[in-house]
C-alpha cells in the first residue's frame, strides 16, 4: 500500500461519538430492554428479544440521517436487519431459536464477506471507506482513489479474509453454546462476544494496515533510491 497519498483529516470527536452510539445502541440496550421486559413486565424471553432488536434497526436509521446518504457499508447493514427480522418471524417462536438465527446472521456475514473475494472490490474495502473516511466528497475520492494500488488491494482482500473466517468461526461457537447455556446468560454473553470478536479483529486490521502501508513506503523509498542512483 503506497503511502504517496494522505487521507483528509477528519473528527476524531465525530468518530467517538459514532462509535459510542454503536455500541450504546447495539450492545447495552438490547440487554437492558430484555432484562427489563422480562424481571419486569412480565414479558416471554422470545418477545424481550424480539423487542431488543429494534435498537440496531435504530442506529442504522440513525447513521443514514447523520451521513445523509445512504452507501455500500448502510446497505449491507440493513440488508442484515431485514434477514434477521424475517427469520425472526418464521420456524420455531423461542428464545433459544431466535439466539440460534442471531448467530447464523453474522455466520452469514462471513460468507459475505468471503463470497465478495469473488467480486472487483471486496466488502473491507467498502468497511474501511466508512471508518477511515468522514464521508466528505474529498475524503470518499481519497479512498477509491487507493485502489489503483496493488498493496492495497492486496490488503483489502486479505482483511476481507480473514474477518470472513473470524465470523464463521464466531457464529458456529455462539451457536453451540445457545444449546448448553440458559438463555439469560447468552443475552449478556451474545453481544460480548460479538463486540470481542470485532475488537480483536479491530485491532489486528489496524495493526496489518499500518505494517502494509509501512512496506509499501519503504518499497517506494527503494524504488526511488535505485531511480536517483541510475540516474
Amino acid at each position: 500500500m503506497s503511502e504517496s497519498a494522505k487521507p483528509p483529516a477528519r473528527s476524531g470527536a465525530a468518530s467517538a461519538l459514532g462509535w459510542l452510539l454503536t455500541i450504546g445502541l447495539n450492545a447495552v440496550a438490547p440487554i437492558l430492554t430484555y432484562n427489563t421486559l422480562t424481571e419486569n413486565h412480565g414479558w416471554s424471553e422470545f418477545g424481550a428479544l424480539l423487542a431488543g432488536s429494534a435498537w440496531p434497526v435504530l442506529d442504522s436509521a440513525i447513521m443514514v440521517a447523520w451521513r445523509r446518504k445512504i452507501d455500500e457499508f448502510a446497505v449491507v447493514t440493513l440488508v442484515f436487519l431485514v434477514i434477521t427480522a424475517l427469520v425472526s418471524l418464521i420456524g420455531a417462536h423461542t428464545a433459544r431459536a431466535l439466539l440460534v438465527k442471531d448467530s447464523g446472521v453474522t455466520g452469514l456475514f462471513g460468507l459475505l464477506c468471503l463470497a465478495t473475494l469473488l467480486a472487483p472490490r471486496p466488502l473491507m474495502f467498502y468497511f474501511g471507506r466508512k471508518f477511515a473516511t468522514d464521508g466528505t466528497p474529498a475524503s470518499t475520492a481519497w479512498w477509491n482513489g487507493m485502489w489503483q494500488y496493488e498493496g492495497f488491494r492486496s490488503t483489502m482482500r486479505t482483511m476481507t479474509l480473514v474477518w470472513g473466517v473470524a465470523y464463521l468461526a464466531e457464529a458456529l461457537v455462539r451457536i453451540a453454546l445457545a444449546y448448553t447455556l440458559p438463555t439469560k446468560t447468552m443475552v449478556t454473553l451474545s453481544p460480548v462476544m460479538i463486540y470481542t470478536v470485532l475488537g480483536v479483529l479491530g485491532v489486528w486490521t489496524a495493526w496489518f494496515g499500518k505494517r502494509r502501508a509501512a512496506e509499501g513506503a519503504r518499497r517506494q523509498a527503494e524504488a526511488e533510491a535505485a531511480a536517483a542512483a541510475a540516474v
